[in-house]
């Protein structure tokens, strides 16, 4: 799990909450009327706005935005240079094998691309139209719950002017104006809630991801298409590392060293 986005909202409510405790009694904010006008509303019209399958994509979207799983360049970056490596030392067939001992399926797409001879324009066509599609598919998601956090504050001046028309309908019964007024407030304040600690965040965090994964091919690309092209491996490295922050570059350099000095050991020992 993403501890930064389960603690972000955990500590969002967690001083709203202490917050009310500190003025009053929190048994005033809860009201079950204005959840339905917030979340029901919501998720009714992301029903009529998106196709029943795009509203399904929901649920794993949430998994994505909640789990902890990161996109490794620099691992992906070594993975290259090695294939590069090989395919200088074996032929380009030789990588087909190790290609599909990856668990990275647009990899093992385009180093078969390689392999079987194809040119390398289709090549780079190919890989950035699934690229393309890919991104294409990741914006749904992220229109959904850009959607929800902009319809949860309506809904609740939607349910604001319940209350005020419940409210008005009851001058002559004051112990019904109190209850009308909360519905009419309380909604409201779900409905910013709703929108600026929970749907905007996520679509937010969803974007993200995506360009994090988006930034992973985007380097598998030029890494195939240097392989195809025979460059040098360490030429290779270093054209990839472009596409990483300094501190990244670091990083992956000093794993790098950490790996060729394990290899050069085993080689010794050998």
């Amino acid at each position: 799990m993403d501890l930064a986005t389960i603690m972000g909202i955990i500590i969002g409510l967690g001083l709203m909450v202490f917050s009310i405790l500190m003025e009053g009694d929190i048994g005033l904010f809860l009201s079950l009327p204005s959840l339905m006008i917030v979340f029901g509303g919501t998720f009714a019209s992301i029903m009529v706005t998106f196709s029943m399958k795009e509203v399904l994509s929901v649920i794993p979207l949430l998994r994505v935005a909640f789990s902890r799983q990161t996109n490794d360049s620099a691992a992906v970056i070594d993975t290259l240079v090695e294939f590069a490596e090989v395919s200088r030392r074996e032929g380009l067939l030789a990588l087909e094998e190790r290609a599909q001992a990856t668990n990275e399926p647009f990899l093992q797409k385009g180093i078969q691309l390689i392999v079987d001879g194809t040119d390398a324009e289709l090549v780079r066509s190919i890989l950035e139209i699934e690229l393309y599609f890919l991104e294409e598919r990741h914006r749904i998601g992220q229109r959904i719950f850009e959607q929800m956090g902009a319809l949860s504050p309506a809904y609740g001046m939607i349910g604001t002017l319940i209350g005020l028309i419940a409210m008005l309908g009851a001058l002559d019964k004051p112990d019904q104006v109190g209850m009308g007024m909360a519905v009419a407030l309380i909604t409201t304040l779900y409905g910013a809630i709703a929108s600026n600690l929970l749907f905007l965040p996520i679509a937010g965090k969803l974007k993200l991801k995506s360009d994090e994964e988006v930034l992973m091919k985007q380097v598998m690309i030029e890494g195939i298409l240097s392989i195809q092209a025979g460059e040098n491996p360490r030429i290779v490295e270093e054209k990839l590392k472009s596409f990483l922050s300094p501190v990244e570059r670091e990083a992956a350099g000093r794993e790098g060293a950490r790996a060729r000095a394990a290899q050069e050991g085993v080689t010794a020992n050998a």
